[in-house]
């Protein structure tokens, strides 16, 4: 994909590349994304390096990265022994195995932790009150959070989709709720 031809394209890569670094993506891993996602055919590394003017251990780092999120897979092309690489185009499905990865990587060892702090303070007797009350309203809130994930994710994409689109709506379907 020339991305130089396309500057709507060019300009969208380069937001998300932007972007990837406020989500806590490294720039040239969004970018490398952005063309994939873009692209309406596989891409091999050298190509994303040719596209993007990123050294190949940008883009090498970039796909493995990509790959462990599970939204960019390697395939390959007939009479080419080069490995090529495509996007997950699906959005929801996109949205889903970011969430996956993020939770994996950041709320189970943040629930682990506070885990790990409640056995503790159990024997501390020295500890502030408000420190364990904090600590174990964290866990609770974390814990009941993660609880709620695994039931929508286990939903399927049309209701998902349905309960996004109803919004605050939703609330009515809860005893006692009133209108503020």
């Amino acid at each position: 994909m020339g991305v130089e031809k396309y500057p709507e394209a060019l300009e969208f890569i380069l937001h998300w590349g932007e972007m990837g670094t406020h989500w806590g993506a490294n720039r040239s891993v969004a970018q490398v994304h952005a063309l994939l996602f873009l692209s309406d055919k596989p891409l091999d590394a050298e190509a994303i390096c040719e596209a993007l003017n990123l050294a190949r251990s940008n883009v090498s780092n970039a796909l493995k990265e990509l790959q462990s999120y599970g939204i960019v897979k390697r395939t390959h092309v007939a009479g080419d022994r080069r490995d090529q690489f495509v996007a997950e185009t699906e959005l929801w499905d996109l949205f889903m195995a970011i969430t996956a990865e993020r939770k994996r990587r950041e709320i189970d060892p943040t629930i682990a932790k506070l885990v790990e702090l409640k056995d503790r303070m159990a024997a501390n007797t020295d500890l502030p009150a408000h420190v364990r009350d904090r600590i174990g309203r964290m866990h609770e809130f974390i814990s009941t959070l993660t609880s709620w994930y695994e039931q929508v994710r286990g939903l399927k994409k049309s209701t998902l989709i349905s309960l996004m689109k109803m919004g605050a709506k939703v609330a009515r379907f809860i005893p006692g709720y009133a209108k503020d």
